[in-house]
């Protein structure tokens, strides 16, 4: 039964896929990227000023069987003054029978520009490995030549580039990720993300309101071959410096050249996203995100889940002084 549940999703899945060549292929995302630029810069890497660490869960369309399910784990820190930052960013991301896993190392330098202000310049560099498990899998049609009836692992490096500025209230950035490797694929149609190149756009303020509360808002745009362009719009309110409450609305747009055919309803990720992130101690934050999908899997209950737990590495004798809110 496990198995026909499994084949029921990634045939669902695959039938929408297949003449989209965008949806559900793509780099998964957080929607708690907006405390953790690792996940979508390398140039991040180093930013809080500080060593840390987050691990983040994603259970995504949790009533479909054989949903996505992503679990991730990050770790930065800086040196030379927080001039220079180093990052890991290790991912594992499956759907029915198939899975991505992959490891990035990351190295930031910074410029300062300004007495509060720096330029990061990052790079990433790591692989990907790719596994279809057949053995979860029952096909109708044992001879569909689309379909490989054997247990396929693939390997591709990865690459990825970004840049990064920030000042006391204000951060932009841009980044490319899947920079090499596609063609090393023998069969790209059952990754769970096509290796396609990946671009990221992202900028946000920091706005006091009083002396309890300031206001975040910030974007990200999204832009891959062939799919519409997704973006997200965030508003996050910061509560006496420990407690944050906020939304975020994801969505997607054609531009130019956009190429999505088939069911354009199921290739649109418009969602929105409840998000509560809590400083338990100085050191240690923990979040939740609850997504809503507003596409046609809104009649599903397919929501998502996402959870994530980060730490602060500190000296003994020191404290956390002022934790960078981007």
């Amino acid at each position: 039964m496990k198995k026909l549940f499994f084949s029921s999703i990634f045939f669902f899945l695959w039938a929408a896929t297949i003449p989209l060549k965008s949806w559900s292929q793509q780099l998964p995302q957080f929607s708690q990227y907006i405390f953790n630029g690792l996940t979508i810069n390398p140039a991040y890497a180093g930013y809080k000023g500080q060593g840390y660490i987050q691990s983040t869960f994603r259970n995504q369309w949790m009533n479909f069987p054989g949903s996505p399910q992503t679990i991730s784990l990050t770790a930065d820190l800086n040196a030379n003054n927080g001039l220079v930052g180093f990052g890991v960013s290790l991912l594992s991301d499956q759907i029915g029978p198939t899975k991505t896993t992959s490891g990035i190392i990351s190295y930031a330098h910074r410029i300062q520009t300004g007495e509060d202000a720096f330029l990061s310049l990052g790079v990433g560099g790591g692989a990907s490995q790719y596994l279809f498990d057949a053995g979860l899998l029952i096909a109708k049609d044992q001879f569909d030549p689309d379909l490989p009836f054997d247990t396929q692992v693939m390997f591709t490096p990865n690459l990825n580039t970004g840049i990064f500025f920030h000042s006391t209230r204000f951060y932009a950035g841009i980044s490319a990720f899947n920079l090499v490797g596609r063609r090393t694929l023998d069969r790209e149609d059952i990754a769970l993300s096509f290796h396609d190149i990946h671009y990221f756009v992202t900028a946000g303020l920091m706005l006091p309101i009083s002396d309890v509360v300031a206001f975040k808002p910030s974007f990200l745009i999204k832009e891959v071959k062939g799919a519409p362009t997704s973006y997200d719009i965030n508003g996050m309110f910061l509560f006496l410096d420990r407690l944050w409450l906020g939304a975020s609305y994801r969505s997607s747009m054609r531009i130019g050249n956009d190429s999505v055919e088939g069911n354009f309803m199921l290739n649109n990720r418009t969602a929105l996203a409840f998000i509560v992130e809590v400083f338990v101690i100085d050191e240690l934050r923990l979040g939740y995100a609850y997504d809503k999908n507003l596409n046609a899997l809104e009649n599903y209950r397919s929501n998502s889940h996402e959870f994530s737990l980060g730490y602060y590495i500190t000296k003994k004798a020191s404290k956390v002084k002022n934790p960078r809110w981007f």
